[in-house]
């Protein structure tokens, strides 16, 4: 797929948009098992990008993606800023041949984001974060092929972050909680199945 400046400015603004959209959701999510702040957070994030948005998608979509990730670093707070950041500029550092993607392209890019997220939360897939999403999205991803792998990786993702609800969190705040934080959706778990369903419905309506 090519991306011009049109298509990465409108990719940019649909997940803002989603995020955005869904971030009193996302509070009252982290309110239960976190510090009532992860969707505030990532509102506060999305619009700095959004305010941005002239000049992040003239650039190719590589190089996009790694300024989406420097301004989520830059004005997100908490430990959202730093996972979200870092996955979305690792994903443009990885990205080869970015005038024209393939899925072989984007899935080498999103392995090299998963184990920087890995590292820097000191986090696996079962830990109750983010990671178990996009994990087994990508799992998903690479496995498709032919008409419906988007629909595929979209329905994933959701199955994903419901999974997350009889976990025992293992890492950030709600691992205090231990047992207690069993019953509830990881707010980071969401957010992440919401930023991969908006791109997935995004490019459904362009392949």
């Amino acid at each position: 797929m090519k991306f011009d400046p049109p298509t990465t400015r409108e990719l940019i603004r649909t997940i803002a948009a989603t995020v955005i959209d869904s971030a009193d959701e996302l509070t009252e999510l982290d309110r239960a098992i976190g510090d009532a702040d992860h969707g505030a957070n990532l509102e506060r994030g999305f619009k700095a990008v959004l305010a941005k948005i002239d000049g992040i998608s003239a650039q190719p979509i590589d190089a996009a993606l790694r300024e989406v990730g420097k301004t989520l670093i830059l004005s997100v707070g908490g430990a959202s800023g730093p996972l979200y950041g870092k996955l979305f500029a690792t994903i443009g550092q990885h990205l080869t041949e970015p005038e024209d993607l393939t899925k072989a392209h984007v899935v080498r890019a999103c392995e090299q984001a998963i184990g920087v997220i890995k590292t820097l939360g000191r986090s696996d897939v079962g830990h109750k974060t983010m990671l178990d999403v996009h994990v087994p999205a990508l799992d998903q991803l690479r496995a498709a092929n032919g008409a419906g792998s988007l629909r595929q990786v979209r329905e994933r993702a959701n199955e994903a972050a419901v999974e997350t609800i009889p976990m025992i969190a293992q890492r950030g705040r709600a691992s205090f909680l231990c047992e207690r934080s069993q019953g509830h959706m990881d707010p980071g778990a969401r957010s992440s199945q919401l930023i991969v369903s908006a791109i997935c419905d995004f490019l459904e309506t362009r392949l």
